[in-house]
C-alpha cells in the first residue's frame, strides 16, 4: 500500500511531491518548510518559532498517514546557520521527547525562500499495534 498524503500546497502538483509518503509502516516527511495554510513564512528571523511551525505541519502529515510523534525514529534538522542549532533543538525537543529518535543536524548555505532559516525532514515506521 503507498498513501501520498498532501497539506495543499499547490507546488506538490507543479513539482511533483508529497508532503509525506507511507508504504506499509513506514513513513516519510519532506523538507518541512516554516509556512503558514497560505504559504507565508512564519516566525520571520526567528529559529524556534520556525521549526515550531515545521513540527505542526509534521504533526499533521503524520496524522493523516495515521501515525503520530511518538511513531518518530528520525528526524533532520537542516539550519541555513548552524550556530542555531541550541534553539532549534530546543523546540524539536517538546515534540520529540518521548519518541527520542535519531537525529542529524545540518547546515546548508539557503533554502529556494531566503525567510526561511529551517526546514525538517521524519521519517516514522508505526509499531505492530498500529
Amino acid at each position: 500500500m503507498r498513501q501520498l498524503i498532501s497539506n495543499g500546497n499547490p507546488m506538490e502538483e507543479i513539482v511533483g511531491f508529497s508532503r509525506a509518503v507511507r508504504v506499509g509502516p513506514f513513513i516519510s516527511v519532506g523538507g518541512t518548510a516554516p509556512v503558514d495554510a497560505q504559504g507565508k513564512t512564519v516566525g520571520v528571523g526567528d529559529v524556534f518559532a520556525q521549526t515550531t511551525q515545521c513540527f505542526e505541519i509534521i504533526k499533521e502529515a503524520l496524522e493523516q498517514a495515521g501515525s503520530g510523534l511518538d511513531d518518530i525514529v528520525r528526524t533532520r534538522v537542516i539550519l541555513t546557520d548552524i550556530e542555531n542549532w541550541k534553539e532549534a533543538i530546543e523546540a524539536r525537543k517538546k515534540y520529540c521527547v518521548t519518541a527520542r529518535p535519531v537525529d542529524t543536524i545540518m547546515a546548508v548555505t539557503r533554502f529556494v525562500n531566503p525567510e526561511w532559516l529551517v526546514e525538517i525532514e521524519v521519517d516514522a515506521v508505526l509499531s505492530d499495534s498500529a
